[in-house]
């Protein structure tokens, strides 16, 4: 049962902030807009480091593995991956007239959700292979840890299913649709968390070099999208506390219940 409330928790996130287009009239307020991207980065970096690389040293420090090879590898290769999807898989960036990945005729608003699947990869990666961690009782990895790492996750997945959501209706799609492409832009977390999980299951040698590929996929994310979209134009100081809040709270997540 706490398995699956940890795999469903993420994408429940996505669709309570998918749901803000029944609630909300016009665009949001770009303030807030900043402050919540600047919180989602802020929530990506601290999970980051405190979920996946930490525990990737102490794993390879248990194996008897050079402490810092797999947290090296499993990052550069989590930025690889996520920098390979992003110039194969067609997509469009909120706020961008220019697609990117490879040419194809998919419509904006399409794109637009792609965009947002894209980047919710590395965030299913990183509860799948922290409730991988605890099911194989490693030192330092326990369910409650993976269900903060998820709580976290959520936290930072409720402004982003408003950030798609909002913009799709925007685009002329119906309430109704905007909220059921945004939700299924979230579907894509439990799905790799389940594969994630599989894998390492199956490999138990590999974890530590998975759980730092997560974390390299997760700042490619903020370093590729969230940061810069906080930082554009004005106001771009309510970005950078709102870094600084989403850090901290998952920070004490991660402490309090890890």
């Amino acid at each position: 049962m706490e398995i699956a409330i940890a795999l469903l928790i993420p994408f429940i996130g996505t669709t309570l902030g998918s749901s803000m287009v029944f609630l909300m009239k016009n665009k949001i307020n770009i303030k807030i807009e900043k402050l919540l991207l600047g919180f989602a980065a802020g929530v990506m970096m601290a999970a980051s480091v405190w979920s996946l690389i930490i525990p990737s040293i102490d794993m390879a420090e248990e194996q008897n593995i050079v402490k810092w090879l797999p947290a090296t590898t499993g990052f550069l290769l989590g930025i690889l991956f996520l920098l390979a999807l992003d110039n194969f898989i067609p997509h469009l960036h909120f706020k961008s007239d220019k697609p990117e990945g490879i040419k194809a005729k998919f419509k904006k608003t399409t794109m637009m959700v792609l965009a947002v699947t894209l980047h919710n990869i590395p965030e299913g990666m990183a509860a799948g292979v922290t409730i991988a961690g605890a099911l194989l009782g490693h030192i330092g990895m326990t369910l409650t840890g993976a269900i903060a790492l998820t709580i976290g996750i959520a936290i930072q997945n409720f402004p982003e299913g408003a950030i798609i959501s909002m913009p799709l209706k925007s685009e002329g799609m119906s309430k109704s649709k905007a909220f059921l492409y945004g939700t299924l832009s979230g579907v894509v977390e439990p799905i790799s968390a389940i594969i994630t999980i599989l894998l390492t299951t199956a490999v138990v040698h590999i974890l530590p070099y998975l759980l730092s590929f997560a974390a390299g996929a997760m700042i490619y994310v903020v370093v590729e999208e969230l940061i810069p979209q906080s930082q554009v134009g004005e106001h771009s100081n309510i970005g950078t506390i709102g870094v600084a809040i989403g850090f901290i709270i998952m920070m004490i997540l991660d402490i309090a219940l890890g």
